[in-house]
């Protein structure tokens, strides 16, 4: 393998020739072999890197300070980054000290190298394009990492909105198909009153729906950024109008409308719009979890237990028990949900342990978070085709279970009472005999008196009836 000799503090070191990072690079993947899940997994953060670099050599080729030919050697290589191209020459993990700083060396040395090839010099050449003096002109770490954080952040809520927004729809096509299944109701797994599988099904596009809404308004925290704030806020070494036309071109890059924080100080060292967006894909992950629990107890059996609606078979469920089918799509789920509740406690306990004017552990809350949003938006993907769009219901159990099921005498509370209907349902339960014919009996109220208050279109919404 041929090197070259590349140079940093600590001395010399040889890099491979062929690779377009450099001897930041190499001293941080010898330092953090930690997850094995290099940063060019992430491909929306490798994209948002691109794209402030590219903001940065646009604002300070207006400003001035940078060489058009070396500007434009930096734009075309951003341009390439970000359209896919060199993403495997991000190699340092995911996880790693110096709050980000591996990172940004790995983007500024990729993106130096690669532009010193299009001006026709090798790589390493840094005399003619530098990383830190060039590509990283007007920057530091603490500016350029979160605000890649922040963007690679909100591009991914996007694409789990999408997702969550297909399994909402695909919940409310079967609330829509099972409107007219009346169903008993249930709380704390006893009967309650009787209800449509339609309501039950639209309950959980609602709660998508309400989550959707949450999910954007804590993904669009993201777009406030830092660059300008270089170390610690202040904006040392840079432009006084570097901030301004930083912003300004990478609103024009990444597509949306990006805004400088206020205090630059406080939002470079301030996590809590993370500690937000986390604690919103928690939100989902609960909800979700919950959802796919009911999803399990209603197909419960397909005999001994509740056999309400049937899930679709993806896989036999056991090596023992022949012809055993398991809801195995609900289980990943959950199990989804479980990872993302644990990643919201490492993104909060990483929050809180920032000190003074930066936080050091972002690289975990970066982990942590595209993590979370990525695992949800598979989530969702595989609950939407896999399950929900294939269930299907056994109308005759749900019948059944409403004719036999005790929780009819809260229909005739208004009118026997409670005392009466108490006695009424304490005998049914000893007896097995049903609400409506001890009610007979008892000579509480008459046939024709019964099928108006237990018809099954009244008993699933607000009525007074008098009797």
């Amino acid at each position: 393998m041929t090197t070259r000799i590349e140079h940093d503090l600590l001395g010399d070191r040889e890099v491979p020739a062929d690779v377009y990072w450099g001897v930041h690079t190499l001293r941080a993947v010898e330092n953090f072999p930690i997850t094995g899940q290099t940063i060019a997994g992430y491909g929306d953060l490798i994209r948002a890197l691109a794209c402030i670099k590219q903001a940065a050599a646009q604002a300070n080729r207006d400003l001035g300070l940078l060489p058009a030919p070396i500007a434009q050697a930096i734009i075309a290589a951003c341009e390439e980054i970000r359209a896919g191209r060199w993403h495997e020459q991000f190699v340092v993990d995911a996880i790693q000290g110096g709050a980000g700083t591996s990172t940004n060396m790995n983007a500024n040395e990729v993106i130096a190298n690669r532009a010193l090839e299009l001006m026709g010099h090798a790589k390493g050449e840094y005399q003619h394009l530098h990383p830190n003096e060039h590509v990283n002109l007007c920057q530091s770490t603490n500016d350029v990492y979160p605000t890649a954080l922040r963007l690679a952040a909100f591009w991914g809520a996007n694409k789990l909105l999408t997702r969550m927004a297909a399994l909402r729809e695909a919940f409310a096509v079967k609330a829509d198909e099972f409107k007219d299944y009346l169903k008993m109701g249930r709380t704390q797994l006893q009967d309650a009153v009787p209800m449509t599988l339609g309501q039950e099904f639209m309950t959980y596009a609602v709660m998508l729906q309400e989550d959707e809404q949450r999910l954007m308004e804590a993904s669009a925290l993201m777009l406030e950024n830092n660059l300008g704030a270089t170390a610690i806020g202040t904006g040392i070494t840079a432009h006084p109008d570097y901030a301004r036309l930083a912003c300004l071109h990478l609103s024009e890059l990444s597509g949306h409308t990006l805004l400088t924080a206020p205090n630059l100080i406080e939002a470079t060292q301030d996590c809590g719009a993370f500690v937000q967006l986390s604690g919103v894909l928690k939100r989902i992950a609960v909800k979700l979890s919950k959802t796919c629990n009911d999803l399990r107890l209603l197909s419960s059996g397909p005999r001994a237990g509740f056999g309400e609606i049937n899930l679709p078979a993806r896989q036999a469920g056991s090596s023992i028990m022949p012809g055993k089918v398991n809801p195995v799509i609900p289980e990943v789920v959950s199990q989804v949900a479980y990872e993302v509740i644990g990643n919201d406690v490492t993104i909060t306990m990483a929050a809180e342990a920032g000190q003074l004017q930066l936080n050091a552990f972002e690289p975990v809350i970066a982990y942590s978070l595209f993590r979370s949003m990525g695992h949800l938006a598979a989530a969702c993907a595989t609950l939407t085709d896999n399950c929900v769009k294939g269930i299907t219901a056994n109308r005759e159990r749900l019948h059944a279970s409403v004719e036999n099921s005790i929780g009819l005498v809260t229909a005739l509370n208004p009118i026997i009472g409670y005392a009466a209907a108490t006695n009424v349902a304490a005998q049914a339960h000893a007896t097995g005999g049903s609400v409506a014919d001890i009610v007979l009996e008892q000579g509480l109220l008459s046939r024709e008196q019964l099928d108006l208050l237990l018809k099954p279109e009244e008993l699933t919404r607000p009525r007074w009836v008098t009797v």
